[in-house]
């Protein structure tokens, strides 16, 4: 494993394309700093289709980022959790134990546990197919057309109903003309990356074929110690095919597939406490581990093949068919306690196949803009996994759940005139959650499953249950436009996510046993979790000003949470025996506030020589998330003492970018810092696992020659900052405080396992890579 990191002396940019601004005009550009604000001169205007129909940022009254694709690849971007550094109130990270599932939240509301049964706040579309489950989400930047992260609750507009935000991922569609490009990477711990792709028209028929292929690469940022394994490496092949045919202007048909294979080593955890009884040290180097669990083998596969067709029977109707099929399986081992002994071991499969159509038609006569939609949604998500603990005794759960959901929205627009639009729309839902959940002891070692020999000593649950929901969530919004140069907007919305069923509960602990035994109604109720719902507010300003050389977006809105989902799972003893319960609580209430400013500044044009130019964008997100009633399991009022995970109260950046003519190109110099508040893992306190506020530094140098070769050296994280993402924690606490509990001695008391579980994971260290692009 090869741990170099070249001088960084001689970089200066990177991040600086992450720049983008929420809901301002984007704009490609040959500048250093890709922000998407620009002014008017620039060419190649950036369209986005957050109101499913082609629009400019400025006309769109909702908070939105959009990011192209040239200025991901600009700013080095490597995954689709880059944009979160430069996007006020959004946090977008790899799963805790993990190396490609996404833990997403926008505005305060998210979902951080992977496992089936629990939906995600956040819906991340790939080509207008919404993913329905977290695993293979992190999506790897290549042949990507821009990137929108829709802040606030989705469903007029959007196939599944997503309370907290949406985040799209488009690829691009085939030019006229036949094109082949590659681009190679290579840097900091043998960091080596290539990604082709190419398209050709096929003669005058209106048939297109394009593809691409990635392979990404690079080694450890630490080691296993126990194993010998690179630790935090990377081992992904990654393709993309498409075929669109195009037969006239009033029709065009695209099916494409994409497909992952990610056999990256498991990622282990750095241990924040020695050892409880054998005082194992922790380590220095917080990229090194000690996990002894190697089976299954990691290995994520993921596919998916999309169909989208567009007929227009006239020129102010479309109509639209999105298609979508995707199957994922994930082996994934998680040794919880970081340690070579079986303490907390969790050998896992993940297994998510759905199936969604999407049908809309779509009205636009100049002053009237409408869509009508209907969503359906098959999905079936499997989790199987072990806990391995001390002495041989192994919990083996099983939780099986299939989604079904219907839906029918619409939203419309009147433009009452020049200055005035008024936007109304609504979404009836039907959610459906069929739940199986198994769980099994073990003594004397894993379960079979797993390839273990324990035997079966108990079954602590075997439960079906079915739930039905159904909400109808409403959306308007007003926005006055005094002249082309301003906008000011008002929108109030609702947001829905279903109820289902915790896969990891166990029935013989359900809350209030009858006589020493549950009845199936209490059993109901103690694996079962209610809806939750939010009401939004939201007022905006975008404008600009000096010749369009200034913009900004500014923000300000309010979220009414009830009702919120809090999944989360505890050790205990049963019968004498430690084992675990997955407990979730729905908060009673809560509220959101927050306020989004983003801005440009082009502050000289011609600097240097002429062309030159010097650009400044800036971020600013601040949140304060309140929990207003939460009754804990003692049932005390515990709101005053619970925080929102994964919700920093601040969120800021800013990049500074030069670019000048050279030749038949240009040089691009620019710098982006990044800050993010102080931010907890669970919504109680967890000492040394939460993480302080703390900055980010990037930076880029890119020179690029008549758009047909570029070369680029890119720093990322270059104070070298150490920064924890997720983490785990099974160790006594006091529920009011936050405080570990200690025996008189001293000693940490542990909830699974006698070793104590305290593991964190830590963002990417500083990575410094060059690369190269040829296009032909």
């Amino acid at each position: 494993m090869s741990r170099l990191i070249p001088s960084a002396r001689i970089v200066l940019q990177a991040g600086a394309a992450l720049a983008a601004l929420t809901a301002m005009p984007a704009f490609a550009q040959d500048a250093p700093v890709s922000t998407e604000t620009e002014i008017a001169e620039e060419p190649g205007e950036i369209i986005v289709t957050a109101r499913r129909r082609e629009e400019s940022l400025r006309d769109v009254p909702i908070a939105i980022t959009a990011i192209s694709g040239e200025a991901l690849e600009a700013s080095g971007a490597i995954d689709i959790t880059d944009i979160a550094n430069m996007t006020p109130n959004v946090t977008l990270e790899v799963s805790r134990g993990t190396n490609s599932t996404l833990s997403a939240f926008i505005r305060g509301v998210g979902q951080q546990d992977p496992v089936a049964g629990f939906e995600a706040g956040v819906g991340i579309y790939l080509d207008d197919v919404y993913l329905n489950r977290p695993q293979a989400a992190v999506l790897d930047i290549y042949d990507v057309e821009r990137v929108e992260i829709l802040r606030g609750p989705q469903g007029t507009l959007y196939g599944r109903n997503t309370i907290g935000g949406a985040v799209k991922y488009v690829t691009r569609r085939i030019g006229s003309d036949p094109t082949l490009k590659v681009r190679g990477t290579y840097g900091s711990y043998d960091q080596a990356d290539v990604v082709v792709s190419g398209s050709t028209p096929i003669g005058d028929t209106g048939l297109k074929v394009g593809g691409a292929f990635a392979r990404l690469s690079r080694g450890g940022f630490g080691e296993n110690l126990t194993t010998g394994q690179d630790n935090y490496n990377k081992d992904i092949w990654a393709g993309r095919a498409t075929v669109e045919f195009e037969p006239s202007t009033s029709a065009y048909f695209r099916v494409s597939g994409d497909y992952t294979h990610d056999k990256s080593n498991t990622r282990g955890g750095h241990r924040l406490i020695p050892g409880i009884v054998s005082g194992t040290p922790v380590l220095d180097d917080v990229f090194d581990s000690r996990g002894g669990l190697l089976q299954p083998k990691q290995d994520v596969e993921a596919w998916g093949i999309t169909g989208i067709a567009e007929l227009k029977p006239a020129d102010w109707l479309t109509f639209r068919s999105i298609t979508g099929y995707r199957k994922d399986d994930s082996a994934s081992p998680i040794d919880f306690d970081a340690l070579a002994a079986v303490q907390v071991d969790v050998p896992a499969y993940y297994n998510n196949e759905q199936f969604s159509q999407e049908t809309q038609l779509l009205i636009d006569t100049g002053s009237f803009n409408g869509l009508v939609g209907l969503y359906y949604l098959d999905a079936k998500a499997r989790t199987v996994f072990d806990v391995r603990l001390p002495g041989g005794v192994t919990a083996l759960t099983f939780g099986d759940v299939a989604t079904d959901t219907v839906a029918v929205f619409g939203d419309f627009t009147y433009d009452i005139g020049d200055m005035i639009s008024l936007s109304a729309g609504g979404r009836y839902t039907w959610d459906t959650r069929r739940s199986s959940v198994i769980r099994n002891t073990y003594l004397g070692g894993g379960s079979p499953y797993f390839g273990g020999t324990g035997t079966l000593f108990a079954q602590t649950s075997n439960f079906n249950g079915i739930g039905k929901f159904q909400e109808f969530t409403p959306r308007a919004s007003i926005s006055f436009k005094p002249s082309g140069d301003h906008q000011f907007y008002a929108s109030w919305s609702k947001g829905f996510k279903g109820g289902g069923f915790d896969p990891r509960g166990q029935t013989s602990a359900c809350r209030t046993p009858s006589g020493g035994t549950c009845t199936p109604a209490q059993v109901y109720d103690f694996m079962s979790f209610d809806p939750e719902k939010v009401t939004s507010y939201e007022l905006g300003w975008k404008g600009t000003t000096w010749d369009r050389r200034l913009n900004w977006a500014l923000a300000v809105f309010q979220s009414d949470y009830t009702d919120v989902q809090v999944p989360g799972s505890i050790g205990t003893t049963i019968g004498g025996t430690q084992t675990f319960i997955g407990i979730t609580t729905n908060a009673g209430k809560a509220r959101i506030r927050g306020v989004e400013f983003e801005g440009n500044a082009v502050l000289a044009k011609d600097l240097g020589a002429p062309g030159g130019r010097l650009n400044l964008a800036w971020t600013l997100g601040y949140m304060d998330a309140k929990y207003l009633r939460f009754i804990d399991s003692r049932g005390l009022d515990v709101a005053n003492r619970r925080r929102f995970q994964n919700t920093p109260d601040w969120t800021a950046g800013a990049t500074l970018g030069y670019s000048v003519p050279v030749g038949d190109g240009s040089v691009s110099l620019s710098g982006t810092w990044s800050y993010r508040g102080d931010s907890q893992q669970f919504e109680l306190r967890t000492p040394m696992l939460d993480q302080a506020g703390f900055s980010l530094f990037d930076a880029s140098l890119v020179w690029d020659v008549n758009d047909m070769f570029s070369l680029g050296i890119h720093g990322r994280n270059l104070a070298n900052k150490r920064y924890i993402v997720a983490g785990y924690n099974f160790l006594a606490q006091n529920p009011d405080t936050g405080d570990f509990l200690r025996t008189p001695a001293g000693a940490y008391i542990p909830t699974l396992g006698t070793e104590g579980v305290l593991t964190a994971y830590y963002g990417n260290p500083r990575q410094v890579f060059a690369t190269g692009t040829i296009k032909f």
